[in-house]
């Protein structure tokens, strides 16, 4: 019998060939923002430069414009933001675009980060990616800060200080720590809840001290926790047209309470770099601004996000340079008051002020183009191959995907 049975398993005719899997449907929004995610593009908020030439071709499909859109818009919002400051004292309603701004410009930029900060875990090559794309340029602009000023400003006496960050590179020193501690955030059960505590905790602690800016990295935490789990559909929710809609009476409310505050309020709140009682309040005062600009920021944060293109425009590619532009405009920006370009009567009439707002995001939008991102490529995204040892797992991973369009 068995015989008869191993006769007939030889005998059986062969199995029709398997049916091509029919294709899934796509979901054009949440699918390519997936796919930024998983593109070999830096992950910081303020650059997204891919990590080599050969990848360039695909990382350029693959990346989604509505997050190039929103990184330059808000860049160029820092740098109106910059514009307007010296303007408050002669005008109500530069005041008041200046505190509306503050309110999410930054916060839009940290919840970014978080987003595009989702996958990290610490491995080698994303050590990397930390040390030449944050630390790095951290450093050679805290000293190149310190120099300007030294210039500038007429001021030899001013320190190199590597812990006490000068005027823009905060925000570097803050993205570095904030992801160091990603792999923390994912396996703590309420993460955001924990970061908003240690935030109102840092608003009422004055004995924080201004190494590494800390006041700053504790308090504008929540945003980039919140950004570590957001979805693409979180995004596609505040991209529908219900949405947009929406946010106009949002913002506009908004601008109508910023004109209302600029002569009731210390903006140095929107700041988040000091306590409650350093700014001469009860500490009582510094839980409730540090929750209430909290939900202010976020709901504007959506309503920016909201009005983000979707699509490509001309601009798309300069939200790639976003971080050239953020540290370069920083030297223009002080040397305006170092060299007191804000004094000449006709900035400070309302002609004036739109041609500085002007100037402004001209300046900012050559300072994201390509040639400058080559020109200063070396300071701010080196390859620094010296630096590290050979990761033996990156080395044979490059050399599969080298060979794989060679495959196809």
């Amino acid at each position: 019998m068995r015989q008869q049975l191993a006769k007939h398993s030889s005998t059986r005719a062969p199995l029709p060939p398997a049916a091509p899997a029919e294709p899934q449907p796509a979901r054009p929004s949440s699918a390519a923002g997936e796919q930024q995610h998983r593109a070999p593009a830096s992950s910081e908020a303020l650059a997204g430069k891919p990590a080599g030439r050969a990848e360039q071709a695909g990382n350029a499909k693959s990346r989604d414009p509505y997050f190039d859109n929103a990184k330059y818009l808000a860049i160029v919002l820092v740098a109106l933001g910059h514009s307007w400051e010296p303007l408050r004292a002669d005008s109500r309603a530069a005041g008041a675009l200046y505190i509306f701004v503050y309110t999410f410009h930054m916060p839009a930029f940290m919840v970014i980060s978080g987003y595009f900060s989702r996958s990290f875990q610490g491995k080698p090559h994303q050590l990397k990616r930390l040390v030449t794309g944050i630390a790095v340029p951290y450093l050679l602009f805290e000293v190149a800060y310190t120099f300007f000023k030294r210039w500038a400003d007429d001021d030899p006496s001013q320190p190199i200080s590597l812990l006490d960050p000068w005027y823009l590179t905060w925000f570097l020193g803050a993205l570095f720590l904030w992801r160091l501690t990603t792999p923390l955030w994912k396996v703590v059960r309420w993460p955001v809840a924990l970061a908003l505590a240690i935030a109102v905790l840092a608003s009422i602690s004055p004995d924080i001290g201004d190494d590494l800016d800390l006041q700053r990295v504790l308090q504008f935490l929540p945003f980039f926790v919140i950004g570590l789990f957001l979805k693409p559909e979180h995004f596609d929710l505040v991209r529908r047209r219900s949405a947009r809609l929406l946010s106009v009476p949002v913002l506009v409310v908004a601008l109508v309470v910023a004109y209302w505050a600029v002569e009731r309020m210390n903006a140095e709140w929107f700041y988040h770099r000091d306590s409650a009682q350093e700014m001469g309040a009860p500490w009582w005062v510094g839980v409730i601004m540090t929750l209430a600009l909290f939900g202010c920021s976020m709901v504007l944060t959506a309503c920016f996000l909201a009005w983000v293109p979707r699509r490509h425009m001309w601009f798309t590619a300069l939200g790639a340079g976003t971080l050239y532009g953020y540290l370069l405009h920083g030297f223009v920006a002080k040397g305006s008051r170092f060299w007191e370009w804000y004094d000449v009567s006709w900035v400070n009439t309302p002609l004036g002020a739109i041609g500085v707002t002007c100037l402004a995001a001209a300046l900012i939008t050559v300072l994201c183009t390509p040639p400058v991102q080559r020109m200063f490529r070396f300071t701010m995204e080196p390859k620094m191959p010296w630096a590290f040892r050979e990761d033996p797992a990156a080395t044979a991973r490059q050399r599969m995907e080298s060979r794989t369009p060679e495959r196809r």
